[in-house]
């Protein structure tokens, strides 16, 4: 018979925006959180030798990271970055793991592929999990979709010509657990807030989504610039991925019909930080962040369901340590910390539809939570240094 767990923890973030509790006590029985009573009250009693002792630390949901590439690193090494676009699956494996584990000992118990071209992160999840060391979900599309002779091609491919998407949809792998389709190019770091055309047409992209929602899948949409959103957030589509310089009408769009936004502004501070200094391309991605920011603001009080991503794997995005940075620009943005956890925790458990096992502390649900040392004041600087992982009620080491 499996041993009750029983932690005292100095601090709880629940992961649903409530504020942090104190002197908490957490009761876990059968892989299942069997109660949380906070303010010293409850039963066993925390001096019980049986209990362990958390008190300096604080308690929170396993995290979420809603945009990641896992086939690829955040090396800035453009040779290396080359090899691996083009790495044998045999190969792929070990780096695909490492990463994942890298992602678990941040405390990110959950990911969403955004896709690679060889759909080797598909056949990994398929072929390697679940395992109990590794993350509890690793969701995949396998490939993104593209129109043809536009932005893609690193991770997915084109419609072949004569065949529409909505087709391609429909008869691609049944393994895979959503739909990514790219519909606009990349932002500029050379022309502030300029705008590429959209990849796909709102009817093309209408029957898309509704060939996924067919098949089962939800669709996530690469999208920057206004009309490329709103084509995308017109047709139903369940997320818009980066969403940089979609302005305030898409906004009060996605707040309507509650279509998640994953943001990944992250990934301007990573080039900026990395561009030459004083150069256009850095002036450009801290403007660009800047404007992200502003969105964040407007999206938090607009009541857009927000979730935290952070396009891991991309130059300067390492894997795991990303999140901790994207949680401190949405508390730029004006996010309180128990805020920003319920984006990267309860909302990312929605999206991925895994909230019955990630995103809550309560009674009822699975154990899964991080420790981290220190208040919720060292948060989220103290993801850096997460002191326990558990998993299903099972620490994992």
């Amino acid at each position: 018979m499996e041993i009750p767990l029983r932690l005292a923890a100095g601090w709880l973030i629940d992961g649903t925006g409530s504020p942090p509790k104190r002197d908490v006590l957490v009761c876990v029985e059968n892989g299942v959180i069997a109660s949380v009573a906070s303010g010293g009250g409850g039963e066993p009693d925390p001096r019980d030798p049986l209990v362990t002792d958390l008190a300096r630390c604080t308690v929170l949901p396993g995290l979420v990271d809603c945009h990641v590439h896992l086939a690829m690193s955040g090396t800035e090494d453009a040779q290396i970055r080359r090899r691996q676009l083009c790495l044998p699956y045999d190969e792929a494996v070990p780096l695909i793991r490492e990463r994942l584990l890298e992602h678990l000992a941040c405390g990110i118990v959950a990911v969403r592929d955004g896709g690679d071209g060889a759909a080797h992160t598909l056949r990994y999840r398929i072929e390697r999990l679940p395992c109990p060391d590794l993350p509890v979900a690793v969701k995949s599309p396998g490939t993104a979709w593209h129109s043809p002779d536009r932005y893609g091609k690193l991770i997915g491919k084109a419609p072949r010509e004569g065949v529409s998407l909505a087709e391609c949809i429909s008869t691609s792998s049944a393994a895979a657990d959503h739909v990514k389709i790219v519909n606009s190019g990349l932002n500029s770091l050379r022309e502030f807030g300029r705008e590429t055309p959209p990849q796909f047409g709102c009817e093309e992209l209408a029957r898309a989504v509704a060939a996924a929602r067919k098949g089962g899948w939800t669709t996530m949409v690469h999208a920057n610039g206004n009309v490329p959103v709103r084509l995308a957030v017109e047709a139903g589509c369940d997320s818009i991925e980066h969403g940089f310089f979609m302005g305030s009408e898409n906004l009060e769009r996605m707040a309507e019909r509650q279509t998640y936004w994953v943001p990944t502004a992250f990934t301007m501070k990573a080039f900026a930080a990395h561009a030459l200094s004083g150069s256009r391309e850095a002036e450009i991605s801290r403007k660009n962040l800047d404007h992200q920011l502003e969105q964040l603001r407007r999206a938090r009080e607009l009541g857009v369901p927000v979730a935290t991503g952070t396009d891991a794997g991309g130059p300067g995005i390492h894997h795991g340590k990303a999140l901790a940075e994207e949680l401190k620009l949405f508390m730029e943005a004006g996010f309180s910390i128990q805020d920003a956890i319920r984006c990267a925790a309860l909302n990312g458990a929605r999206l991925l539809g895994i909230e019955s096992v990630v995103g809550e502390v309560k009674a009822g649900r699975a154990a899964t939570f991080l420790v981290v040392p220190g208040p919720p004041d060292a948060l989220p600087g103290s993801l850096r240094h997460v002191e326990r992982v558990y998993v299903f009620g099972t620490r994992v080491k």
